[in-house]
């Protein structure tokens, strides 16, 4: 394998993307709320924490200060992420005031000097790994695009916890003897496309071999995903939609239409989106099943991303594009707010779809 040929092929993700046409400073305010709501927001809160003493038996404000609101820290990384996100996209809408005062908040030197501690506490060393870690990167990365003094300075605050992140990524992967397939957070598929387009943004070529080596060995050769098995009832990723949105990031584009075709030999080629129906939630109050919603949202920006790297005459493309659709209107419908289990995070997913972040810079 000619790695500096691939990574000199890998795509790259968008630097500064407008905001698709249909995609307003109205609708965004709607995203920025549910943000806004819960980054400051402690309780209910559930903390994956590992006490070695009494000392340890604190408030999550305490434990992280940076990032203790939205129930979990995770949350709490991606709607920071957010609102990010969308004060750089929409940096003159009514929000943006009030989503550069939250990431003042939040990102100060004394908060994320005590979030690099806590991360290097005893019996932390799997904290997080790989789901929250790769989105804080994604907050890096969004920071590090970010042209704006601001956006800068947490920038800096911030690189601590992100080297001190990307360290912990480094030291497990090489250790993992098998990709994790799960449609949760421990999937490795959707998390390795998070740091990969990290890694390439910040620079970072150690990295980016490590996972590219990592990526080809675990998923290089797979064949017939299952994806008539999917979804599970708590996915909020899907395994095999996943693989294939990070494949199209490490693969050459030739050899990722052949490996396409071995994996998903379902896709139609007559423009149907039956092929892949969009999962339907039971009961939204219940914070497991309401994954599912999570489920639309990242299936439709994956098999977007699938989309993006096909050449046009493919004829696999009307398909992909049709599901894509389906699942972008089912999932957007579902960020409501009017039930906290989906609504601390469901936004940033809706997010992360709808400004095309993850898909490559078009010429």
């Amino acid at each position: 394998m000619n790695l500096p040929l691939l990574m000199g092929l890998a795509t790259m993700i968008t630097s500064s993307p407008p905001p698709p046409t249909d995609f307003t400073a109205e609708a965004a305010t709607r995203f920025a709320e549910l943000a806004l709501t819960c980054v400051h927001q402690e309780y209910p809160n559930k903390i994956a924490h590992v006490l070695s003493s009494d000392a340890d038996a604190r408030p999550p404000r305490e434990l992280t200060p940076a990032f203790y609101g939205c129930y979990d820290w995770h949350s709490a990384v991606h709607g920071h992420w957010l609102l990010a996100r969308l004060a750089r996209t929409f940096p003159e809408a009514a929000f943006a005031p009030r989503a550069r005062a939250a990431l003042a908040r939040s990102l100060t030197p004394a908060n994320i000097t005590a979030e690099v501690a806590y991360l290097g506490g005893t019996g932390r060393v799997s904290f997080e790994r790989p789901y929250g870690l790769a989105w804080l990167l994604q907050l890096a990365a969004e920071l590090r695009e970010w042209d704006d003094p601001q956006a800068r300075e947490w920038a800096a605050t911030l690189k601590p916890l992100e080297q001190a992140s990307a360290q912990r990524i480094r030291e497990w992967v090489p250790k993992l003897t098998r990709p994790i397939r799960v449609g949760e957070h421990d999937q490795t598929a959707f998390a390795f496309g998070l740091v990969l387009d990290w890694a390439r943004l910040a620079g970072d070529r150690a990295m980016e071999q490590l996972l590219v080596e990592r990526v080809e060995a675990f998923y290089g050769k797979d064949q017939r995903g299952p994806l008539a098995y999917e979804p599970s009832g708590h996915d909020f990723l899907s395994p095999c939609i996943a693989e294939a949105d990070l494949m199209r990031r490490v693969l050459p584009p030739a050899r990722f239409v052949t490996w396409l075709r071995g994996f998903l030999p379902e896709l139609p080629t007559n423009g149907s989106a039956t092929w892949l129906e969009p999962a339907v939630v039971s009961d939204p109050g219940d914070p497991k099943l309401a994954h599912l919603d999570g489920l639309n949202l990242s299936r439709a920006w994956m098999l977007e991303g699938i989309a993006s790297a096909l050449p046009a005459s493919d004829k696999r493309l009307g398909s992909l594009r049709a599901a894509a659709k389906r699942h972008r209107e089912a999932g957007l419908r579902s960020v409501t707010g009017a039930h906290y289990e989906g609504g601390h995070w469901l936004g940033s997913f809706a997010v992360y779809l709808v400004t095309g972040r993850g898909l490559p810079r078009k010429p």
